[in-house]
């Protein structure tokens, strides 16, 4: 008996430990922010140094958009770690690769040309190629395999399910991948600090995360001379962003997703765009 009551105040003292991470007060701030959004959202906020966070419908499952082209990071990446591609490596451009949706780079290319598996990868990241991203899918293993890395890594939520067998319902509902603000979150963390398969690995792709040609949404609300490292992604009905702060006071990860937007507009003006604009500007005031 005395160590059932032992137990029980063990788990209580932990729920209540684990209450306490969350920055009320920025909480609130938080919440008047997206009060009255047209739309669905879900945010998460995590204070790296003082281990407190905000959780705003962060285990809502969204359309990733773009934000799948870290999934597909983390399976090329994998490959690479294991030794089955070189970072390097020449490849070489075929037209069967070609995909032409948006201002892409990559598919402009000519049959038979030749470029480096790395600047395929910063392709993906930087100016969000949707041929590049789609080609890395396939030379990961495709949709299938980059899933299994990612239940590797315990991610259960995030799935690529474009291109992808038995994930059909998945691609109807959220498009090309989904995830949810936490688990998106914890994933941006783990590269932070190191913990997806290697350091090597791990700061590889938080230099390439870094690389954002699309900085006019939350990294406009942080210095220049600030590192971040960043992925957004847009379709109509949603925009999101996962951005890690390295601030000098207290370095920080958030992310913003948005579903079933009445605002599809393009512009800058775009609800989400400001919404998620105004809170980026909130935190690095908040945590600087």
């Amino acid at each position: 008996m005395r160590s059932l009551l032992l137990f029980i105040c063990c788990i209580a003292s932990l729920g209540k430990a684990d209450a306490q991470k969350t920055d009320k007060k920025l909480e609130r701030e938080i919440q008047n922010l997206v009060s009255g959004f047209h739309g669905s959202v879900g945010i998460y906020v995590h204070d790296l140094k003082r281990d407190r966070i905000v959780a705003i419908n962060a285990d809502t499952v969204f359309p990733t958009a773009s934000i799948v082209k870290i999934p597909i990071l983390l399976g090329i990446m994998q490959k690479i770690s294991t030794g089955e591609l070189d970072y390097h490596q020449r490849l070489t451009y075929t037209n069967d690769l070609f995909y032409d949706e948006g201002d892409d780079i990559l598919s402009r290319f000519k049959d038979s040309a030749t470029i480096e598996l790395s600047k395929v990868i910063m392709l993906m990241l930087t100016i969000s190629d949707n041929c590049a991203s789609l080609w890395l899918q396939q030379l990961a293993g495709g949709g299938t395999r980059i899933n299994q890395v990612l239940d590797s890594l315990g991610y259960s939520t995030t799935r690529v399910n474009s291109r992808t067998a038995g994930r059909e319902a998945g691609r109807a509902q959220y498009g090309w991948g989904q995830s949810s603000p936490a688990e998106i979150a914890a994933l941006m963390e783990k590269i932070v600090k190191g913990e997806i398969f290697n350091r090597e690995a791990s700061a590889k792709m938080l230099r390439l995360l870094g690389r954002q040609y699309w900085d006019e949404q939350a990294l406009s609300a942080i210095p220049a001379g600030i590192f971040a490292a960043d992925k957004n992604g847009a379709v109509d009905g949603s925009r999101n962003e996962v951005v890690y702060v390295n601030g000098p006071k207290r370095p920080y990860i958030f992310s913003i997703f948005t579903k079933n937007n009445q605002d599809q507009s393009w512009e800058k003006n775009n609800e989400a765009w400001v919404m998620t604009r105004k809170l980026s500007a909130l935190l690095w005031e908040y945590f600087e």
